[in-house]
């Protein structure tokens, strides 16, 4: 397989506080423009998105894929899987960070057993792509329930 390139677009005008712009993902076309302003990132969204909500949906769609995968290895395939990733954005040593990212999962697996959802719901926090991103960076939690 050949390196997987994408890309996503950004215009910005005017001030950090004031100013405004516009972000697409341009690879697929999938989306954008979508608004985002400093407001959306710290205070309200008001149907504007941040960097940090592209993040979560970011995390959350790759770690579905890396569970699935993991538990389909295991000869137990999810029916279902519903995640969720929660980007914490933190005002640390007087400026701003990416502090955390936390996972939630629910999934529908025949033939596993809570325990071992669990534990594939832990490798798959440490072997998504997205994770390996942020790791060491951002600390990285999971909460994982079987339906």
């Amino acid at each position: 397989m050949a390196d997987a390139q994408r890309r996503a677009d950004a215009v910005w005008t005017g001030s950090l506080a004031q100013g405004s712009g516009e972000v697409a993902l341009s690879t697929s076309g999938a989306a954008g423009p979508l608004p985002v302003t400093w407001a959306s990132r710290t205070t309200r969204s008001s149907g504007k998105t941040s960097p940090e909500e592209l993040v979560a949906a970011a995390h959350a769609s790759c770690y579905c894929m890396a569970l699935s995968h993991i538990l389909g290895e295991a000869g137990t395939p999810p029916e279902k899987l519903e995640a969720s990733a929660t980007i914490t954005f933190a005002q640390i040593e007087g400026g701003f960070k990416v502090a955390g990212s936390a996972l939630t999962v629910t999934g529908t697996v025949p033939g596993i057993d809570e325990a071992a959802f669990k534990e594939a719901a832990e490798a798959a926090k440490d072997g998504c792509p997205i994770s390996g991103a942020l790791k060491g960076n951002v600390e990285l939690s999971v909460k994982a329930t079987l339906a």
